[in-house]
């Protein structure tokens, strides 16, 4: 909840959401698919967790938001339904699947012409570990522990060769930031714990 509006406003820098189908990609409880609907024409979120849709589509119905919730890989839409969203975003699930780079490539295959993915996850660096594991699994309990494994972590330069070979463009990356005296989240350059990218499909 706390970081959804820095994810909204990374979004917004690149892309006006007004008339635009978008898919977001392991959408959970549908955190950011509200916060997607409430600005596009049209929203899918999809995730393999049952009961998280079921939550998500319980909290759609009582905002009166009309989001396509599915049960279903994203790997069986890129198939059934390539090149069939303006935008793609796919938010803290990277450093949690066993092959993130074919996730990115289904999700560069869901794309139209033209059309932005917006991804987030965490850098693999010492830095990373201290803050997202020791310190907010171990020490402050922001989440739980075993949440996260260092080692699944994913650099820039492998998260933008990624999105290189399956045709992107990566346009832009920020720093997600968080003070732990205000405990307030912030979007800023600086991307050794979690970071923000902006990939774009070239026109054809």
């Amino acid at each position: 909840h706390a970081i959804n509006p820095l994810r909204m406003a990374f979004i917004r820098l690149h892309t006006d959401l007004s008339q635009k189908s978008v898919l977001d990609v392991g959408c959970g409880g549908g955190i950011l698919s509200e916060a997607l609907a409430r600005e596009a024409e049209q929203v899918t979120g999809i995730d393999l967790a049952a009961a998280s849709l079921a939550t998500a589509r319980l909290h759609a119905s009582s905002e009166g938001l009309a989001i396509h919730y599915r049960l279903m890989p994203v790997e069986d839409l890129a198939a059934s339904e390539p090149a069939g969203f303006d935008v793609v975003t796919c938010m803290e699930m990277l450093e949690h699947v066993p092959d993130p780079a074919a996730i990115v490539q289904a999700c560069a295959t869901l794309l139209k012409p033209g059309g932005w993915l917006f991804l987030s996850t965490l850098n693999r660096t010492p830095k990373a570990f201290a803050l997202a594991i020791v310190a907010a699994e171990y020490l402050t309990g922001m989440i739980p522990r075993g949440t996260h494994d260092w080692n699944s972590f994913i650099r820039p330069a492998e998260l933008a060769h990624w999105l290189r070979a399956s045709g992107l463009e990566v346009v832009d990356q920020q720093g997600l930031h968080y003070n732990p005296l205000t405990r307030e989240f912030s979007l800023a350059p600086g991307v050794d714990v979690n970071y923000l990218v902006a990939a774009r499909k070239p026109m054809k």
